[in-house]
C-alpha cells in the first residue's frame, strides 16, 4: 500500500507535465495538418509554408540554452507558469496574424518557451521518479508529445478544415491555459526545485562529455529523418496516395495513438535494456519507411508503415533523452534544454531538406528515403555511443 501511495505521489506532478507537454508539442506540430490551408490564405506555397515549422524549430533550437542561462535562479514552478503564459499569448498572436511574417514572429515566441519548458520538466520528473522508473517519468513526460498527433493535430486539422487555421490556434491557447492551471495546482514547489543555478562551468563541462554530444548529435539525425517526412505527410497522402482531405485527420489519428502506446512501451522497456531498446527501434525504423517508397500509392500500405513508423520511433525518443540525462546527473539544467535544441534543430534541417527535395522535383513519394537514411546515420551513432557508455556512467545513474 506504501508503495502505491509513493508511485502516485510521483506520477501526480508528472501528469501535469505531461499536459503541459501535450499543449506545447500540440502548437509546433500543427503546422503539418493545417500547411495547405495557411499557404493558401497566406498567399505563398506549400514549401513556404514549411519553413514555419523551420522557424519555429530554430527558435527552439536558439532560445533554448540563452534562456537556460538567464533564468537558472527563478524557481521552476513560477518559470513554467511564465512560460506557458507566454505560449498562449504567442498562440493568440498566431490567431491575428495577417501575413506569412507575421505569423513567423508569433510562431518565433511561442518556439522560446518550448525548449526551456522541456529542459525543466525532463529533470524534474526524472528527480520526482524512483530508482528504476526514470526512463518511465520521461516517457509520460514525451507522451504528451504522442498525444499531440493523436488528438491535438487531427483535431486541430479537423477544426481548421471546418472553422478556418485561425481558430485552431485559438483553441491551442486555451489548451495552454488549461495546461498551466494544471501546473498551478499540482506541480508543487519544493527545495531542491528553487535552488540557484549550478556553476556554469560545471554545466558547460556536462555538455562537452563525449557521451553527451554523441547523443545529441543521434538526436539530430533521428528527428531530422522523421520530419523530413511529417512536414509534408498531408500532401503526400492526398496527392501521392490518393487519400481524401476529409479523411486525412482520421490517419492522423491513429498515427498518434500509436505514437502513445510506443513511446511508453519504450519506456518501460528502456528501465531494463536502453541500448537494446533504441538500437532495434532504429534498425526496424529505417526499414519500414523505406518499404513506403514502392508501395506509396497503395493506401492500406502506406497507412499501414505510417503506423508503425509513428509508433517506433516514439519508442525510441524517451530512452534517448533519458540516457542524456544520465550522463549529466550533477549538472542537468544546460544540458537538459540542449535536447531540445538537438530535436528542433533537426527538425529544422528535416523541414528544409524536404522543402529541397520538392522544390527539386523529387517530389513527396521520394521523402520516406530520406528518412530511412537519416534514420541509418543515427544508428551508427547510437552504437558508437553504446560503445562510450560505460566509461562515462556517473555513480549515481542508472544501471545501463
Amino acid at each position: 500500500m506504501a508503495e502505491a501511495a509513493t508511485s502516485r505521489s510521483w506520477m501526480v506532478p508528472v501528469v501535469a507535465l505531461f499536459l503541459s507537454a501535450f499543449a506545447i508539442c500540440t502548437a509546433e506540430f500543427i503546422i503539418a495538418g493545417l500547411l495547405p490551408a495557411i499557404a493558401h490564405d497566406l498567399s505563398v506555397d506549400i514549401p513556404t509554408a514549411g519553413l514555419l515549422i523551420s522557424g519555429y524549430a530554430l527558435g527552439v533550437a536558439v532560445a533554448s540554452p540563452v534562456l537556460a542561462l538567464v533564468t537558472g535562479k527563478v524557481p521552476r514552478r513560477q518559470l513554467m507558469m511564465a512560460l506557458l503564459a507566454v505560449f498562449v499569448v504567442g498562440n493568440i498572436l498566431s490567431a491575428l496574424a495577417t501575413s506569412y511574417w507575421m505569423l513567423l514572429g508569433a510562431r518565433l515566441l511561442v518556439s522560446g518557451c518550448h525548449g526551456l519548458f522541456f529542459g525543466v520538466a525532463l529533470v524534474l520528473a526524472m528527480r520526482l521518479a524512483p530508482e528504476g522508473r526514470q526512463s518511465s517519468a520521461v516517457s509520460l513526460v514525451v507522451a504528451g508529445v504522442s498525444l499531440a498527433t493523436v488528438l491535438g493535430v487531427p483535431v486541430g486539422a479537423a477544426i481548421g478544415n471546418v472553422f478556418g487555421w485561425r481558430v485552431t490556434f485559438l483553441v491551442i491557447a486555451g489548451a495552454g491555459a488549461l495546461a498551466a492551471l494544471g501546473v498551478w495546482l499540482l506541480v508543487r514547489q519544493t527545495p531542491e526545485q528553487s535552488a540557484a543555478a549550478a556553476d556554469f562551468g560545471a554545466e558547460l563541462r556536462a555538455v562537452l562529455r563525449p557521451p553527451v554530444l554523441v547523443s545529441y548529435a543521434t538526436i539530430m539525425f533521428f528527428m531530422m529523418g522523421v520530419i523530413v517526412l511529417y512536414s509534408y505527410i498531408v500532401p503526400l497522402l492526398t496527392t501521392v496516395t490518393g487519400i481524401p482531405s476529409g479523411e486525412v485527420p482520421f490517419v492522423l489519428f491513429g498515427t498518434g495513438f500509436f505514437g502513445v502506446f510506443g513511446n511508453l512501451a519504450g519506456g518501460r522497456l528502456a528501465d531494463r535494456r536502453p541500448f537494446a531498446t533504441m538500437i532495434i527501434t532504429l534498425v526496424l525504423l529505417a526499414l519500414v519507411v523505406a518499404a513506403m517508397t514502392p508501395l506509396v500509392h497503395n493506401v492500406w500500405a502506406v497507412v499501414a508503415c505510417l503506423w508503425a513508423s509513428w509508433m517506433i520511433a516514439y519508442a525510441f525518443a524517451a530512452p534517448i533523452q533519458a540516457r542524456v540525462l544520465v550522463y549529466v546527473t550533477d549538472a542537468p539544467n544546460f544540458a537538459s534544454t540542449l535536447i531540445s535544441s538537438a530535436f528542433n534543430i533537426g527538425i529544422a534541417v528535416g523541414a528544409a531538406v524536404g522543402a529541397v527535395a520538392i522544390n527539386a522535383g523529387e517530389g513527396y513519394a521520394a521523402l520516406p528515403l530520406y528518412q530511412s537514411g537519416c534514420e541509418i546515420i543515427a544508428l551508427v551513432l547510437l552504437v558508437g555511443l553504446a560503445m562510450l557508455d560505460r566509461r562515462w556512467l556517473l555513480p549515481a545513474a542508472v544501471p545501463a
